[in-house]
C-alpha cells in the first residue's frame, strides 16, 4: 500500500514552506500564547489536510499559488481551534499520544488560544483578501458544530437512524476535508463548478474517512488490531451498530440497545456487543458503504487531466480507506 510518505513526496517543498509560513501566522508577542502555540505545532499528525489542499490545487493547476498557502494555513489554524475547544469540551487530558492543551494549562487558557488561532484565520483571510476561502472554511466550522450538537441530541435517545448518521459524519468530519478539496481549487481556479465538484470529492472521502474510524472500534482484520469498544463506551452510534440494530431479530436488538445504555462502561458486556455487531454483518456492511463512497469520489475526478499530483491526490484516498490506524 502507497504510504503517507510516498504521496507527500509529490507536494514535499510546497509543505516544507507551508511549515514556515503557518509557524510565523501562529506567532505571538504574548510569551504563554508563544509557548503554547509551539508545543501545538510540535506535536502535528500526518497533516492530511493541507496534503489535500496541496494536491488538490497541483491536480488542477500542475503549480500552487500565494493563495494555496493561505488556504492551507487558514484551514489548519481554524481545524486547531476547533481541537483546542473539542478538548476542553471533552475533558481529554491527551492528543496524539500527548498532553492536550488543557491538560498542561488549564481550561481558560485552552479556551482562549482556540479563540486567538480562530482569530489568526479570520484576520489572515481579510488582510490577504481571500474572502471565497473565508467562506469555504468558515462554513465547514459551522457545520463541524453542528454536526457534534445533532450527536449529542440524538445520543441521548439512541434513535440516530443511517440518514442521521450520514448527516451527523458529513458535518463533524467530511465537511473538514470538503473544505480543504474547495479551498485548495480556489486558490488556483475562479471556475465555480470546479470548485463545487471538488468540494463534492472532498465530502465522499471524508464521509468514507470517518466510517473507516467506526470500523476500527471492532477490531476487524489482523492489521487492525484489538476492538477497542470506545465508540461504544461512549454511546456512539455509528454505521455498524446501527445496521445491526435494524437487521437483528428483536431479543438481539433489546440486548444491544441494553448494553449501549446500562452497560456501556463494562468490558464483559461491550465484548458481547462487539460480537453482535460482527455477527449481524454490521462491519461488512460499513466496509463496503466505505468502499462505494471512494469510488463515487474517485469517480468525480475521472475526467480530470492525469498528472504526478492527481496519481498522488488518489493515493491519498485509497490511503484513507486502507490505513491500519
Amino acid at each position: 500500500m502507497v504510504t503517507v510518505k510516498d504521496i507527500k513526496a509529490c507536494v514535499e517543498e510546497e509543505m516544507q514552506l507551508f511549515e514556515q509560513k503557518f509557524k510565523e501566522s501562529m506567532k505571538s508577542d504574548v510569551a504563554l500564547l508563544d509557548k503554547i502555540t509551539h508545543y501545538i505545532i510540535k506535536r502535528k499528525g500526518k497533516q492530511m489536510r493541507p496534503m489535500f489542499v496541496f494536491l488538490t490545487a497541483k491536480t488542477l493547476n500542475t503549480k500552487v499559488e500565494e493563495s494555496t498557502y493561505t488556504a492551507a494555513s487558514l484551514i489548519e489554524l481554524l481545524h486547531t481551534a476547533t481541537l483546542v475547544h473539542d478538548d476542553v469540551v471533552d475533558d481529554a487530558n491527551e492528543r496524539r499520544g500527548f498532553f492536550s492543551v488543557n491538560a498542561l494549562w488549564k481550561n481558560k487558557i485552552a479556551v482562549l488560544v482556540g479563540d486567538y488561532l480562530l482569530s489568526r484565520g479570520l484576520l489572515m483571510s481579510v488582510d490577504n483578501k481571500e474572502y471565497q476561502l473565508l467562506e469555504i472554511v468558515s462554513t465547514s466550522v459551522r457545520e463541524m458544530s453542528e454536526g457534534e450538537l445533532l450527536q449529542i441530541e440524538k445520543a441521548r435517545k439512541l434513535d440516530i437512524t443511517e440518514d442521521v448518521y450520514f448527516e451527523i459524519i458529513r458535518q463533524k468530519t467530511a465537511s473538514l476535508i470538503a473544505s480543504c478539496c474547495a479551498a485548495g481549487a480556489a486558490s488556483v481556479t475562479e471556475d465555480q463548478d470546479l470548485i463545487a465538484k471538488m468540494k463534492k470529492f472532498g465530502e465522499l472521502v471524508g464521509l468514507a474517512f470517518q466510517i473507516k474510524d467506526d470500523i476500527f472500534d471492532y477490531g476487524s482484520g489482523d492489521k487492525i488490531g484489538k476492538p477497542t469498544g470506545n465508540d461504544i463506551r461512549e454511546r456512539k452510534m455509528t454505521l455498524p451498530l446501527i445496521y445491526a440494530l435494524n437487521t437483528s431479530n428483536k431479543s438481539d436488538r433489546k440486548e444491544l440497545i441494553n448494553i449501549v445504555k446500562n452497560h456501556n462502561e463494562e468490558p464483559k458486556f461491550v465484548k458481547i456487543a462487539i460480537k453482535k455487531v460482527i455477527a449481524a454483518g454490521g462491519v461488512k456492511y460499513a466496509h463496503d458503504r466505505m468502499i462505494e463512497l471512494k469510488d463515487e469520489a474517485l469517480a468525480l475526478i475521472s475526467d480530470i487531466e492525469n498528472n504526478q499530483a492527481k496519481e498522488a491526490l488518489i493515493g491519498l484516498v485509497e490511503y484513507t480507506v486502507n490505513r491500519e490506524k
